[in-house]
C-alpha cells in the first residue's frame, strides 16, 4: 500500500470498522452495567450498596467499552499496515 491517497474502498473501510468498534464497545458497556443492575435487583441491594454496585458497574462498564474500543481500532491497523 502506498502512502498516498487512500482509496475510496480504504476510507470506507475505516469508517465501517470504527462504527463496528463503537457499537460493540456500547454494547459491551451496557452488558457490564446490566449484569451489576441485575445483581443489585436480584439480591434486594439497598442504600449505599446498592449506590456502590451501580456505580462499580458504570465504572467497569466504561472501561470495558474503552477497552474494546481500542482493542478493534489498533487490530484494524496494524492489518492495515500489513496490507490485508
Amino acid at each position: 500500500m502506498d502512502m498516498g491517497r487512500e482509496s475510496r474502498w480504504e476510507k470506507d473501510a475505516m469508517t465501517v470498522e470504527i462504527v463496528f468498534a463503537l457499537v460493540t464497545a456500547v454494547a459491551l458497556a451496557a452488558a457490564v452495567f446490566a449484569l451489576a443492575l441485575a445483581l443489585v435487583l436480584a439480591f434486594g441491594v439497598s442504600g449505599s450498596a446498592r449506590h456502590g454496585v451501580l456505580e462499580g458497574g458504570v465504572v467497569v462498564g466504561s472501561a470495558a467499552g474503552v477497552w474494546r474500543l481500542v482493542r478493534v481500532l489498533r487490530r484494524f491497523d496494524v492489518q492495515r499496515r500489513m496490507g490485508r
